[in-house]
């Protein structure tokens, strides 16, 4: 079972890394269009882009941050729960989680209406937190006895 909660986690990696790609893709392009020459230019941060290009240039490197901040706890609760013994509820709540990211994703660095992002936010904070409480209920109510040596 500790294949079938790791799996989304995996997933998230990939999508995260196809996401860093995506950035890249617009951002360059962008600022070349922008007359920003990067190499005339001391180190900075994503941050400083802002302003500078069109703003929906930055919407895909918004969401590479994003993808940087909340799935962070996800990895951590898929760890738990891959060590603790996984329920199937859990392997589908993960993946639950791991496919309103990528749709989130896909929304915000292309349509970027907050209300819906929002929509699709809140539905996989609520996979993260019945993963999180798992992961507590597991930790917290295990039988010492039982774990591998």
């Amino acid at each position: 079972m500790q294949a079938q909660i790791l799996a989304p986690a995996a997933v998230l990696v990939v999508w995260s890394l196809i996401m860093l790609f995506w950035m890249a893709g617009v951002r360059l392009p962008a600022l070349k269009k922008a007359g920003i020459d990067l190499g005339a230019r001391p180190g900075g941060r994503g941050q400083d882009l802002e302003g500078q290009l069109d703003p929906k240039a930055n919407w895909p490197a918004h969401n590479y941050a994003h993808l940087m901040e909340q799935p962070t706890l996800f990895y951590a609760v898929v760890t738990i729960l891959a060590i603790m013994g996984p329920g199937a509820a859990d392997a589908l709540a993960a993946w639950i989680y791991v496919g309103l990211r990528i749709v989130h994703s896909v929304w915000q660095a292309s349509v970027n209406k907050v209300p819906v992002r929002f929509a699709l936010f809140i539905l996989s904070t609520f996979a993260l937190l019945f993963l999180a409480v798992r992961a507590a209920i597991a930790t917290l109510l295990a039988d010492p006895s039982a774990l591998p040596a």
